[in-house]
């Protein structure tokens, strides 16, 4: 140590405080571009949670539909009232009103269920890819389960209180 420090004249003790200078520089500089490099991490890591959360609440808000209580979905589509419906003149026919609207929420329920398999939680994936196969099917598809898994993952990961059971919503 006392070999590096070296204060005999004047020409040495300016090459010391360059030297103690440079070095200070250098550890100073590895030490922002190490800090800068682990905070691009967290931020990428951070706007990737972001971006999940946003996409299951979403999910979560089109599946929950209303709080009506109904929270299934009627997979049936136009083709499928069309050929439903009596022939014409014999009767009114099929509602394009009532129907465009099952429509547009059976694709927006679809659409749901894939951003759900995508981003879920294994169980998630698992309540969407059941949903999923009973639109396909046909069947009227019951989403309540997907529901309150999506809820109950959304609070935690906001670190809100689980909802306390004695609250009635619907589930």
């Amino acid at each position: 140590m006392r070999n590096m420090l070296d204060f005999s004249s004047w020409n040495a003790l300016l090459t010391t405080l360059f030297g103690l200078v440079v070095v200070s520089l250098v550890a100073v500089g590895i030490r922002l571009v190490f800090m800068q490099t682990l905070q691009r991490r967290r931020e990428r890591e951070n706007r990737q949670i972001n971006e999940r959360l946003k996409t299951l609440i979403a999910a979560y808000k089109v599946l929950g539909g209303s709080f009506t209580g109904e929270l299934s979905v009627d997979p049936s589509h136009l083709r499928e009232l069309r050929a439903r419906a009596p022939v014409e003149g014999e009767g009114e026919g099929i509602s394009s009103n009532g129907s465009d609207r099952r429509r547009r929420i059976r694709d927006a329920v679809e659409a749901a269920l894939s951003d759900v398999v995508l981003l879920g939680t294994e169980e998630q994936v698992r309540l969407a890819a059941q949903a999923a196969a009973e639109m396909v099917a046909g069947r009227p598809v019951e989403t309540g389960a997907l529901v309150v898994s999506l809820r109950d993952f959304i609070r935690q990961a906001l670190d809100l209180a689980p909802i306390p059971a004695s609250l009635p919503i619907p589930s």
